[in-house]
């Protein structure tokens, strides 16, 4: 291939992956839908630059952070978490792109959970999730479409026997501990789809 036609080729690339990154406005407006109303209007944004990098788009004045779809990403998933979260969040995001794994992921920071190194809530700290492999933000009617939620209720170190809560969904959509016994033990609760 000639240079020219490599240069032209990495400018295409490079003009697709910035065309994919929604601007500042829309991307505060999706993000925040996946948090309770009452909080979304106050709350932490953070999203995407015109190079990909993540930044704060928006410094809240409340508890909760919001965090954008990430646009090189297929479909859409936006989420905001109480800001007790802040830090398990960071580090993991900081892990990933380290290139570890999920399960290194997964290890190191049970390792600095444990050790005090990685700051854990020390209540129920709620992760809102609103998702979907087909789902999109329309900037005509402000809403995401085709998105279900997911509730992810962290409680560091909880089992079955200190919550009473089943390992598994006992129905469609029913609460359940995942990660029993863990600093990522968490209730999970995933609305059926209608």
């Amino acid at each position: 291939m000639k240079t020219l036609e490599i240069l032209s080729l990495s400018l295409i690339i490079s003009f697709n992956i910035n065309a994919q990154i929604p601007s500042k406005e829309n991307q505060i407006a999706a993000t925040i839908l996946a948090g309770p109303e009452e909080q979304r209007a106050d709350a932490t944004v953070l999203g995407y630059d015109s190079d990909g990098t993540l930044i704060e788009l928006k410094k809240g004045s409340n508890l909760l952070v919001c965090l954008a779809d990430d646009p090189n990403k297929d479909g859409f998933n936006a989420a905001c978490y109480h800001a007790s979260l802040a830090d398990f969040m960071a580090r993991g995001r900081a892990l990933k792109a380290e290139g570890k794994s999920r399960k290194e992921v997964s290890e190191i920071r049970e390792k600095e959970a444990k050790s005090g190194a990685l700051i854990m809530p020390t209540k129920p700290a709620t992760l809102h999730i609103l998702y979907g492999k087909q789902a999109f933000f329309n900037p005509k009617t402000q809403l995401v479409e085709n998105a279900q939620r997911r509730y992810v209720v962290y409680t560091p170190w909880a089992t079955q026997e200190t919550s009473g809560l089943p390992l598994k969904p006992m129905v469609p959509g029913g609460p359940w501990l995942m990660f029993p016994g863990t600093h990522a033990a968490h209730i999970m609760i995933t609305p059926p789809v209608k």
